[in-house]
C-alpha cells in the first residue's frame, strides 16, 4: 500500500511537507475537498478520523451522499498491442471485452482481499 490510510471505508492519501514539517492528507473518492494534517503520525491519524465524521456528519444533515458516485464505465489507455491480444482473447473464450476486463479487474481485487 502507498502512502493511504484508512478509516471508516475512507481511504485518504498522506504526505510529508519537510519545509513546514508537517503531514498532511486528503480524503479520497468523496465529491468533496477535504484535508487534514498533523506533526505527527499520531495527530495525522487522529485528524483523519476527525475529518472523516465531521464529512459525515455535514453529509447526513445535508442529506447528501458520502461517497461518489460511480457509472460503471471509464476509459483505459493502453498499449496497441495489448489491446489487440486482449480482443483477441476476448473473441476466443467468446466474451466481450468488457466481460474480460470485468473478469481480471475481479481477479486483481480477489488477490489484494
Amino acid at each position: 500500500m502507498k502512502d493511504v490510510m484508512i478509516y471508516k471505508d475512507f481511504i485518504a492519501s498522506v504526505s510529508y511537507a519537510a519545509e513546514d514539517e508537517v503531514f498532511f492528507g486528503k480524503i479520497e473518492g468523496i465529491n468533496d475537498l477535504v484535508s487534514f494534517e498533523g506533526e505527527s503520525t499520531k495527530e495525522l491519524k487522529q485528524a483523519f478520523h476527525d475529518a472523516v465524521e465531521d464529512y459525515i456528519e455535514i453529509c447526513r444533515e445535508n442529506s447528501k451522499d458520502v461517497f461518489k458516485s460511480y457509472k460503471g464505465s471509464f476509459n483505459v489507455r493502453i498499449d496497441p498491442e495489448l489491446h489487440r491480444k486482449i480482443s483477441e482473447l476476448a473473441l476466443l473464450k467468446g466474451i466481450s471485452l468488457n466481460q474480460l476486463v470485468q473478469t481480471a479487474l475481479e481477479h486483481e481485487l480477489a488477490l489484494s482481499s
